[in-house]
């Protein structure tokens, strides 16, 4: 579990956030500011036009409730029209109820409703129909008192306020239709059968603004319809248009608040900019120049950022390290290389060149015996760098080896290098504590390293070599250990460090070319094993180790 969070969180435990997640945060945040400010502008629309229609719908309450109040006035009074409160049929019978409230209380006060995401937007206001008959003489008396409040009413609400008898004859009005007929109106007609409405219409022509032309909102007109209602009678119907505010009046008059949020959103935008700085630019930047420097032939200039930013640039980084130390390393491997190779070669070809030198000039006074020392001398050295161009071969084939697909049984392979050796004269002793234990290496290669340890035995060991193999298995590693050791005199520990080294050897004179175990080692680590060498009483003691090929477990 703990490494699973680790391999989330990066390399080295640090919780850094992937390139494509700051770019999707800086995209969505690019994508949302435009989207959020049309869906705030949308919503702020909707928002004046309820307040408009909650304005509307006051001021239509206070003037149907003059209208009932004068209504009862002049009917007490008994006018000369003959008209009183007795008139039990006057209005128009209500045929509109409301839906009473949840749990069965009395109606809810009437709010507002209109929404421009959703209303429909009716035609614009029509005109007036004229002649539409006489208005209703007690309606016309009540028109004449409400006059005056109307008309003072649109000086502060900037309303267009008309009232109507229950025929739908505009009795007092702000306007100069009086005396028309607005049967034409839907929501006049629906007010008159005592439904309370309110509803969008269109402006008209009008040719808005830049920021007007932003939005619907500016293109309607609210309208609202109150009812004036009286012992179940609808007594007449007071019509209300107002043009909600538009998007540059609110602008105008939210010019505080919209300079905090354009200050807010600014500084968003340089959070971002400092965000992808920080964790794309920075970063990439102090890659490149890491890469200039190792192009300039500098070493050790290419290490892991500090400060990487992404998870991804952080993997990169420590990519580019370990290959940029790859690279160091083998190049310092290959001059190495040359220089010991170099060296090798020159020392045979030196002696050669000499040979060849005192023969080409002092042959013919030489004896038989000086001649065939010195041509003795030239095919020692020739054998020699016969040897070294073989094993650099191998050495060269062991680096890059591509493993094959195959199996060697242990026991088979110790066994057979075991029998060849004691018939070229070297003692082995084998101890097999593996049983049939396999590994996933070709038999061949197997044999070969075993024999090129048997070889520096005999070379190094000592007069009467004894060389001794115990091979054994450790489950838990899931690894086969192989032991070779002998009874020489063992390595020094100045050598100790060096003897997997190329080129390195105690027994040049001998014919060692000093590239035995470094052909070894190769080996083993294209198998994936490996090979150490062990401090011991006597001797030199080296171990290997090996994959297991496991069995099947039914």
């Amino acid at each position: 579990m703990a490494a699973g969070i680790a391999a989330q969180s990066g390399t080295g435990g640090h919780f850094r956030l992937r390139l494509r997640t700051i770019l999707l945060l800086i995209n969505l945040v690019v994508l949302v500011l435009p989207l959020g400010g049309i869906f705030a502008l949308r919503i702020y629309e909707s928002a004046l036009i309820r307040q408009t229609e909650s304005e509307l719908i006051a001021q239509g309450a206070v003037i149907a409730s003059a209208y009932q109040i004068t209504y009862a006035s002049l009917t007490q009074r008994h006018e000369p029209h003959g008209r009183s409160d007795a008139l039990p049929d006057y209005g128009n019978p209500l045929r509109y109820h409301a839906l009473p409230a949840p749990g069965g209380g009395p109606p809810e006060h009437r709010r507002a409703q209109l929404d421009l995401a959703d209303a429909r937007i009716d035609a614009p206001v029509p005109d007036a129909l004229p002649g539409g008959g006489p208005a209703d003489p007690l309606a016309q008396n009540i028109g004449r008192e409400l006059t005056p409040m109307l008309r003072g009413a649109q000086t502060y609400t900037l309303a267009g306020i008309r009232v109507v008898d229950f025929r739908g004859i505009v009795v007092a009005t702000t306007s100069e239709d009086l005396g028309g007929a607005l049967t034409n109106r839907e929501e006049v007609m629906r007010a008159l059968a005592g439904e309370p409405v309110s509803l969008l219409r269109w402006r008209g022509s009008d040719t808005p603004t830049m920021l007007e032309s932003l939005s619907r909102g500016s293109h309607v007109q609210v309208v609202v319809a109150q009812p004036i209602v009286h012992d179940g009678h609808v007594l007449g119907a007071v019509l209300l248009v107002r043009t909600p505010a538009n998007i540059k009046q609110a602008l105008l008059g939210k010019r505080s608040a919209l300079l905090r949020g354009a200050l807010l959103l600014l500084t968003a935008v340089l959070l971002l900019s400092l965000l992808t700085s920080l964790t794309i630019s920075r970063p990439v930047q102090a890659l490149i120049e890491q890469a200039r420097r190792a192009a300039r032939g500098e070493r050790g200039a290419v290490t892991p950022l500090r400060r990487a930013g992404t998870r991804e640039i952080h993997e990169l980084s420590e990519t580019i390290a370990a290959m940029a130390a790859t690279l160091e390393s083998r190049a310092a491997y290959i001059r190495d290389f040359a220089a010991h190779v170099s060296h090798e070669f020159k020392t045979p070809l030196t002696s050669m060149q000499g040979a060849v030198e005192l023969l080409r000039e002092h042959g013919a006074g030489m004896s038989e015996t000086e001649r065939e020392r010195f041509l003795g001398m030239v095919a020692a050295d020739a054998s020699r760098l016969e040897r070294l161009v073989r094993r650099l071969l191998e050495l060269a084939r062991a680096d890059v080896l591509q493993p094959r697909q195959e199996v060697a049984t242990v026991a088979a392979v110790v066994d057979a290098v075991a029998q060849r050796q004691r018939e070229l004269g070297l003692a082995i002793s084998v101890d097999n504590q593996a049983g049939a234990a396999r590994v996933p290496v070709a038999a061949d290669i197997l044999d070969s390293i075993l024999g090129t340890l048997c070889d520096n035995a005999r070379q190094h060991a000592g007069p009467q070599p004894q060389v001794s193999i115990r091979c054994r298995t450790e489950p838990a590693a899931k690894q086969l250990v192989i032991e070779f050791g002998d009874n020489g005199s063992g390595i020094s520990p100045g050598n100790a460090a060096k003897v997997f080294e190329p080129f390195f050897t105690t027994a040049r004179e001998r014919g060692g070319t000093g590239l035995g175990l470094s052909i070894t080692r190769s080996l083993l680590a294209a198998y994936g094993g490996g090979i150490e060498l062990l401090p011991a009483e006597r001797g030199a003691l080296f171990r290997i180790t090996l994959p297991l090929v496991l069995e099947p477990t039914l």
